[in-house]
């Protein structure tokens, strides 16, 4: 008997999520200097980690010989502080994909069905799967969550809704209203889960706290991986009623988040002028590539979020490769971007906001290898 035959059944069949390639990756595959390759696929903060994350990140590594506090006790008071809401309203988790599991792990099984955006985060369907339930897409309208049409298709097995906002991979909102029209408007049954991941890039995001006091099912998902540079320590959260982060605690592993990314998060949550000044240059970067996609003729979906869609395909051919085949010639050329022909837009690219001077790379390089 080999390994395969003694699996569950449905794990042979789980979809598997594809991370972008890492800068030391394609410069041993294409023989390149590292120094000279410029990752723009992930959704990563060009200008790194906070400085006061690093520094208690630093301090945290000290201590690496004592296991870290099982219950994130500073950082949910920092969290607590800084939305005004309890303590015991909020979940830590080992980025904010870790609380997507915890859910499915809580509310979500065989027979079940969640209702999501689609293109949406695809580790929601993914999850979705992994627990034995149905994933119900419904597809976005003018590349945006089309909110009445997820509201329908609702049933009595829906146990979850996905909104992402801004969303992934497209970079767009709903507004405040919509969102709280949407959460109210929900049957008892379901729960909606927010994801906030993009929040910090928006000006005057929406804020669904009054969503949590009314006694809605609502969640909402943060992480500290893209405005506040800490990716590589895996660290995120959810925010929720005190009975939902309970239930939710109960099903997470002990150590779930270690020492460094708490130190490091919390450290970052009082880096105010950082993620301010990220923010600016964020918005600034998103106009000089929107600028240079017009001076290319290049059609793009306006983004909010620290990344952009840009359509490279030839509309005239429809050949359905465009976006792998400008990733690829991008790659040659030390640019790494994100086709996203996985979320069903093989035309496209997902391209990150980088620096200015990286930016002004990416339209130089894109208008050779498109």
């Amino acid at each position: 008997m080999n390994f395969e035959s003694l699996a569950k059944p449905a794990v042979l069949t789980q979809p598997i999520y594809e991370p972008g390639k890492p800068i030391e990756h394609v410069a041993r595959e294409l023989g390149l200097d590292p120094a000279g390759i410029v990752k723009l696929a992930s959704n990563e903060n060009p200008f790194g980690p906070s400085p006061r994350a690093l520094a208690a990140a630093k301090q945290a590594l000290e201590h690496g010989e004592l296991y870290p506090d099982g219950g994130c006790f500073e950082l949910r008071q920092k969290l607590a502080a800084r939305h005004g809401l309890g303590a015991d309203q909020f979940v830590v988790g080992n980025g904010s994909n870790e609380i997507i599991e915890l859910l499915g792990h809580v509310f979500v099984g065989a027979g079940d069905e969640v209702v999501m955006g689609a293109p949406a985060f695809v580790v929601y369907k993914l999850v979705t799967l992994l627990f034995g339930a149905k994933a119900i897409e419904v597809p976005l309208r003018d590349w945006r969550h089309d909110l009445a049409a997820i509201a329908a298709a609702i049933t009595p097995r829906t146990k979850l809704v996905y909104v992402c906002t801004p969303n992934n991979p497209t970079g767009t909102a709903n507004t405040e209203a919509e969102l709280v029209a949407f959460v109210r408007a929900l049957p008892d049954h379901v729960i909606a889960v927010i994801d906030e991941a993009y929040a910090e890039y928006v000006e005057n995001a929406p804020d669904l706290r009054p969503l949590i006091a009314e006694g809605r099912k609502v969640v909402c998902l943060r992480t500290f991986s893209k405005i506040y540079g800490l990716a590589s320590l895996r660290v995120g959260y959810g925010y929720a009623s005190a009975e939902l982060c309970a239930l939710l605690n109960r099903v997470r592993q002990p150590f779930n988040v270690n020492a460094i990314a708490q130190a490091a998060a919390a450290a970052a949550l009082d880096d105010v002028e950082f993620a301010q000044r990220c923010a600016r240059e964020n918005r600034a970067g998103l106009r000089q590539i929107e600028q240079g996609c017009r001076e290319l003729g290049l059609e793009f979906v306006p983004s909010v979020a620290n990344f952009i869609l840009i359509k490279v395909g030839d509309p005239s051919t429809g050949s359905g490769q465009a976006g792998l085949r400008v990733f690829e010639a991008l790659q040659r050329r030390g640019v790494i971007v994100r086709p996203v022909k996985s979320y069903g837009l093989p035309e496209w690219v997902r391209v990150t906001v980088g620096s200015r001077e990286q930016n002004e790379r990416l339209l130089r390089e894109l208008a050779v290898a498109r």
